[in-house]
């Protein structure tokens, strides 16, 4: 293929190599039975478009096909029916033919026509040509560049994913635009399969690591893969932690952030959201927003964070464990005016703190799934009549209300969507051991957590790191983050092939001459 001065793509015949016995030539060379293949294989089908044309060049008859909604109408007028029916002539049967679209795969069995036909290309049949001629035209619905909904940003950029995975790549491309930056892309889905591509850093990126998730992309086998959820439980390497071990993200800059840190970034086709691996818990309470703020305030909001992944998961049930079993370490003022809150409450205080809770995640949920304005109203009319009315009549007490209102707060400040999911489920686990153990159970639950976190992998990556085992050169962007022109280095956890980030900064230079 190649480009004549009238600056119209020419097809030419090139040499088939995909000629295995799985896929012997046996595509028609007579234009109806070429129409009675394609209207037999897609039957019940009135989107397929079948459109017969002469084309002006060589005086062949074709077929045009293509599924409507899938294809761009008006790339087909202008780059392919109005070149092969208006330009040229006098040219031979056989010959090259006229288009002007950018990508042309020529193609001889049925298999890939269906293929390219589902995948919006059109396909360009030709009386007396043992090969078609799959048309690069896409054009499904999609939407415009939005603001990430999951993942708001204040200083960060205003643009999220979308359900398309080749502007997905190109939206990474935009603050990658380097050529070490590879991509393999591998199909998932039996009935539907789905474009899934791996972005990595080729001179970064330990191979050890894209091995083993390119490995386990290959090994799934199902119908057809939805979103980077499903692909999730698929890969990650203990599906019964409640912890999540890849990071989900909306953000193009949050993705190219991690592969120059020596990630690796999924792009599934038809999701708007993109998958990094491998992660460390600590990786949850980072934002994007703390690279473009001063190191001081990072740090003191990167803190705030995991306080409040504490008191999100810990403070309802530290609440039972202290009223149920350890109410002599209360001090007396505060004893007593608990026990004004509590005396006319009929229920115990696990049965109250499960009640309240659930009661906060069905408002949650309500506010998620209503339309915005309808489900804000609910979110704080409901819990403010509701909290108001069970405290009047005597069902919950103040100080219980108090304790919902701060968990519910707290878990809003976690910037990432799963990790909130995940303090939720162990939330309830920990009020169940505090209601029949005391604090006994609460500190047995937050071994086992620690052992959780522990013994977790990501992509055979430990989850713990930096801190079990301890990196003490990668504490630098954990529970604080360090100025900028401090991390020369890239993280050692992700066992980078090449470490150097940045050089030295004016600052470093500075103390250098100071010292000397």
């Amino acid at each position: 293929m190649h480009i004549n001065g009238e600056g119209w793509h020419r097809i030419m015949k090139l040499p088939h190599n995909d000629q295995s016995s799985e896929h012997k030539p046996d595509l028609e060379t007579h234009i109806p039975d070429i129409i009675e293949h394609l209207q037999r294989l897609f039957t019940d089908a009135p989107d397929l478009v079948i459109r017969k044309l002469s084309i002006m060049q060589t005086g062949e008859a074709a077929v045009l096909a293509y599924l409507d909604g899938l294809t761009d109408k008006n790339s087909i007028n202008k780059d392919v029916l109005y070149p092969l029916q208006f330009i040229g002539g006098g040219g031979e049967p056989g010959s090259e033919l006229y288009v002007t679209v950018g990508h042309i795969v020529p193609y001889t069995t049925w298999s890939h026509i269906i293929e390219a036909l589902l995948n919006g290309d059109s396909v360009l049949f030709v009386e007396g040509r043992s090969e078609c001629y799959a048309l690069d035209t896409k054009g499904w619905p999609q939407r415009a560049i939005e603001d990430p909904q999951l993942e708001p940003s204040l200083k960060g950029a205003h643009q999220g994913f979308l359900e398309t995975g080749s502007q997905n790549i190109a939206l990474i491309r935009r603050y990658i635009p380097n050529r070490e930056l590879k991509i393999k892309q591998l199909a998932v889905g039996k009935r539907g399969p789905a474009s899934v591509s791996i972005l990595y850093l080729e001179d970064v990126t330990n191979k050890e690591f894209l091995k083993r998730l390119e490995d386990r992309i290959k090994g799934i086998n199902v119908d057809v893969i939805i979103n980077t959820g499903e692909l999730v439980e698929f890969i990650e390497d203990n599906p019964y932690s409640l912890f999540p071990q890849l990071i989900s993200t909306e953000r193009p800059d949050a993705a190219a952030s991690q592969i120059l840190q020596g990630r690796c970034a999924v792009v599934v086709d038809r999701s708007p959201s993109v998958l990094v691996g491998p992660v460390n818990f600590m990786a949850f309470f980072q934002s994007i927003d703390d690279y473009s703020t001063r190191w001081s305030i990072a740090t003191f909001l990167r803190m705030l964070r995991i306080a409040a992944f504490f008191i999100a998961a810990f403070l309802p049930a530290l609440y039972i464990a202290v009223v149920s079993y350890h109410f002599e370490i209360i001090p007396m003022k505060l004893l007593i005016t608990l026990g004004e809150s509590r005396g006319r409450v009929p229920l115990p205080p696990f049965v109250e703190a499960v009640l309240m809770e659930i009661t906060l995640e069905i408002l949650r949920e309500a506010g998620v799934r209503l339309p915005a304005p309808v489900g804000q109203t609910v979110g704080i009319v409901g819990g403010i009549v509701i909290g108001q009315a069970v405290v009047q009549a005597g069902l919950i007490s103040n100080v219980m209300v108090v304790v919902v209102a701060f968990t519910g707060i707290s878990s809003f400040i976690l910037p990432n969507y799963d990790m909130v999911a995940a303090v939720r489920l162990i939330r309830f686990i920990l009020m169940i051991l505090a209601s029949l153990f005391g604090f006994v159970g609460i500190i047995i639950g937050l071994i086992v957590m620690i052992e959780q976190i522990i013994a977790l992998r990501s992509l055979g990556m430990p989850y713990g790191i930096p801190l079990a085992p301890m990196r003490f050169a990668d504490l630098k962007d954990t529970f604080i983050r360090a100025p900028l022109w401090l991390m020369n280095k890239r993280p050692i956890s992700t066992s980078p092939l090449q470490n150097r980030r940045q050089g030295k900064s004016r600052f470093q230079e500075e103390e250098e001459e100071k010292k000397e």
